[in-house]
C-alpha cells in the first residue's frame, strides 16, 4: 500500500564514522563539478541549439555523483531506500548542492578538531617543561572544552542533516508520505461504506427471496388447516406448516450468522470457522495456529476472509474441495483460503473488493492468485499487533 518509507539498519559506530569521513572527501569533488560544469555549460543553456544537450551532459553528471552519495549511505549507513524511487532532476540536483555544503562544513569542522588535537600537545608540551602556570592551564583546558563539545555537537547535528537530505532525496518525504497515507485511508474509507452498502443489500435479498418467501408459504399453509374441514388433511398442513417453521429457523440463523457469527465473540476464530466448515456443502479442512487472543476487528476481518471465499467457491468455482490456513507470525495474521475448483476469479469482482476494503481498512493486504483452470488462492495479512 502506498510507497514505502526508508529503513535504516543498526550500523556500528566505527563503520559509520569511515562513511562520514568518505562524504568529507567526496563533497571537495562534487563541489568542484558543480564549479566548474556550471560554468563550461551554464553559457549554452539559453541557446536552443546547445541548450539540450548541455542541460542532458549537466544532468548526467549530477545524477552519478547523486549516485555515489546514495551508494555510500547504503553501504557505510545501512540505508535501504526503496528502488522503484525515482527522484526529479531538480530534486537530485537541490540534494547534491546541499549535501556538499554538509560535507565542506563538516570537514572544516573536523579539521577544527585536528588544529585543537595540536593545540592540546602543544600545550602538553609547555606544562612539562614548566612554561605553563595553573591558571593558564585550567583556562586553556576549559576553553579547549567548550570548544570540543561544540565541535562535536556539530558534527553531530551534520551527520543528521546528511542522513535527512538523503532521505528526503532518495525516498519519499515525510510529507509526502502523510499525504499519501491521507490518500489511502480516504480510499479504504470509501471501500469500506461500499462493501457495508453491498452487504446489507444481500440480506436484504436473503431476507426478501428466503425468509419472507418461506414466512408467506408458512402463512397460506396455517390458513389452509385453518379453514379445512377435514382432520386428517388439517393434520397434514399442520405438519407441513411445522417443517415450513423448522426450514425458516434455520434459515434466519444463516442470514444471522452471515450478519456477524456470535461464536467469534464467545468461542473463539477456531471454532466460527468449524461452524463455517460444518455448513460448507464442499469438503472444507481449517488449519488455525494461532496463540494468543487478537484484535476484535482482526477476528472479524479474518472470519470474512474466509467466509466469503468458501461461499465464492461453492458458488461458482465448482470446487471439490477447500482448504483454510490460518497463521500467526509475530505481530501478523496470514489468512489463505485454497480451492481445487476451475479458477478465473475477478479480482475486482464485488465480493473481493469488498473483502480487500475491509483488509485495506486494517493496514492489511489481500492478493488473490487464480489463474484459468485453478486453483484459486486468496491470501489475507492482517496486522495485529
Amino acid at each position: 500500500m502506498g510507497e514505502e518509507p526508508i529503513v535504516t539498519e543498526a550500523v556500528p559506530v566505527p563503520r559509520r564514522a569511515v562513511g562520514g569521513l568518505l562524504g568529507m572527501l567526496t563533497a571537495p569533488f562534487a563541489a568542484l563539478y558543480l564549479v566548474l560544469a556550471g560554468a563550461v555549460l551554464g553559457p549554452l543553456l539559453p541557446w536552443p541549439g546547445t541548450g539540450a544537450r548541455a542541460r542532458t551532459a549537466w544532468q548526467g553528471g549530477v545524477v552519478r555523483l547523486a549516485g555515489v552519495e546514495r551508494a555510500r549511505r547504503v553501504a557505510w549507513f545501512g540505508d535501504r531506500f526503496p528502488e522503484h524511487y525515482r527522484a526529479d532532476g531538480r530534486k537530485v540536483l537541490r540534494y547534491l548542492a546541499r549535501r556538499t555544503g554538509v560535507g565542506l562544513v563538516a570537514g572544516l569542522v573536523l579539521g577544527l578538531i585536528g588544529f585543537g588535537a595540536v593545540l592540546v600537545a602543544l600545550l602538553a608540551a609547555g606544562v612539562l617543561r614548566g612554561t605553563l602556570s595553573v591558571a593558564d592551564l585550567l583556562g586553556q583546558v576549559l576553553l579547549g572544552g567548550v570548544l570540543l563539545f561544540l565541535a562535536v555537537q556539530g558534527l553531530a547535528s551534520l551527520a543528521e542533516l546528511d542522513a535527512r537530505l538523503a532521505r528526503e532525496c532518495f525516498g519519499p518525504s515525510e510529507a509526502e508520505l502523510l499525504r499519501r497515507r491521507i490518500a489511502e485511508l480516504a480510499d479504504s474509507r470509501a471501500a469500506v461504506l461500499h462493501a457495508v452498502d453491498a452487504e446489507r443489500r444481500r440480506i436484504e435479498r436473503d431476507l426478501h427471496d428466503g425468509v419472507q418467501q418461506r414466512l408467506v408459504a408458512l402463512r397460506l399453509l396455517l390458513g389452509r388447516a385453518r379453514r379445512g374441514g377435514d382432520p386428517q388433511r388439517t393434520d397434514e398442513l399442520l405438519r407441513q406448516a411445522h417443517r415450513e417453521a423448522a426450514e425458516v429457523l434455520t434459515e434466519l440463523r444463516e442470514v444471522a450468522w452471515r450478519v456477524y457469527p456470535s461464536a467469534l465473540d464467545t468461542l473463539g476464530l477456531d471454532e466460527a470457522l468449524t461452524g463455517l466448515a460444518e455448513r460448507c456443502p464442499i469438503p472444507l479442512r481449517v488449519r488455525h495456529r494461532v496463540g494468543g487472543t487478537l484484535p476484535g476487528p482482526v477476528l472479524t476481518a479474518a472470519y470474512f476472509v474466509v467466509s466469503e471465499c468458501v461461499t465464492n467457491a461453492a458458488k461458482h468455482s465448482a470446487a471439490g474441495a477447500i482448504e483454510v490456513a490460518v497463521q500467526r507470525d509475530g505481530e501478523r495474521l496470514t489468512v489463505r483460503v485454497e480451492d481445487d475448483g476451475r479458477g478465473g476469479a475477478d479480482p475486482a469482482g464485488g465480493g473481493l473488493s469488498g473483502l480487500r476494503g475491509r483488509v485495506a481498512a486494517l493496514d492489511g493486504t489481500l492478493n488473490v492468485h487464480s489463474p484459468a483452470g485453478g486453483p484459486t488462492v486468496v491470501t489475507a495479512e492482517l496486522p495485529c499487533g
